[in-house]
């Protein structure tokens, strides 16, 4: 029709390359490209490639228990951990989160749950990749994360149920 311009889509639909069955227990990380459907569970965090327009969907039966980093984040299940979508957050209406949710775009269902603090962030790629330094006022310098030093810190950090402990004093480190 005249004046009608086909619009882009939001997100990329129908297409996962990966399936992690209801049958299938993952415990440790996650990276991803591509598409990625969870309905089984997977202790460890979930992260899309940094340049990639991957999309996550976790399924009503699905469980994570940790971070979810991706730029197209598709919850309908549970997760115990952060959720930080660079692009769109979609909570379907049997989505539980127990954790901050970091989004740029968000849509949420009626039903759904977030059990933790909603941050509106505009920062594309760089939101699946920052460390929680920047939260913590650390200079990214100051970390090897390697070995989880921290320097300049002076209370603990807990990463996530999965993740690393790290305790440093600034009195110590220098």
């Amino acid at each position: 029709m005249l004046g009608k311009k086909k619009q882009k889509p939001r997100r990329p639909t129908g297409n996962f390359d990966t399936l992690i069955s209801s049958r299938a227990d993952i415990h440790g990380n996650v990276n991803f490209s591509g598409g990625l459907h969870v309905d089984g569970k997977v202790c460890g965090m979930l992260v899309a490639d940094e340049d990639s327009d991957a999309v996550l969907r976790i399924s009503e039966v699905g469980i994570v228990e940790g971070d979810i980093r991706a730029p197209h984040v598709i919850i309908n299940g549970t997760v115990k951990g952060d959720v930080y979508a660079s692009a769109h957050l979609e909570l379907a209406a049997n989505a539980a989160i127990h954790g901050n949710v970091y989004y740029d775009l968000i849509e949420m269902a009626m039903g759904a749950t977030v059990n933790g603090s909603l941050v509106h962030q505009h920062e594309p790629a760089g939101l699946l990749t920052k460390t929680r330094t920047a939260e913590l006022g650390v200079d990214e310098q100051d970390v090897d994360v390697g070995d989880m030093d921290m320097k300049g810190v002076d209370k603990e950090v807990e990463t996530s149920e999965v993740g690393i402990v790290a305790e440093a004093d600034a009195k110590g480190n220098s």
